[in-house]
């Protein structure tokens, strides 16, 4: 059987399209608020035509020592044209950690499948 994480496709974001990218800071304070912004074609940009587009943008963090990384958001992008409604995949949030851990993103273009970038984050007392 093949496994899911086999067909996840990763790369760097600046040459790739398709890879998402993640902005957030490399420290933050132990239980304070911080932004994340993470999107699709930062400097290659994504058509996100009806025919070519990115339908979904997920965000998860893997707390340092932690079996599991929990979902922190699922974002759909579903106008590709109706009626000349066009979305691109950007989103900005803020969420608060105690532990250190990774900030994956996983993205899916109709075309060319699921695409993941991951970034480390450091938790300061």
């Amino acid at each position: 059987m093949k496994s899911l994480g086999t067909m996840l496709q990763s790369g760097d974001w600046k040459g790739e399209k398709h890879v998402p990218v993640i902005h957030a800071p490399e420290k933050v304070k132990k239980g304070e608020e911080f932004e994340i912004k993470t999107l699709v074609g930062e400097e290659i940009a994504h058509p996100n035509t009806l025919e070519h587009h990115i339908a979904w943008i997920k965000v998860f963090y893997h707390p340092e020592g932690s079996k599991f990384p929990i979902e922190i958001g699922n974002y759909d992008f579903s106008a590709h044209g109706e009626s000349e409604i066009y979305t691109e995949p950007y989103v900005s949030f803020k969420f608060k950690v105690d532990k250190p851990g990774t900030i994956h993103t996983m993205s899916y273009c109709n075309i060319h499948g699921l695409w993941e970038n991951s970034v480390e984050l450091v938790v300061e007392d």
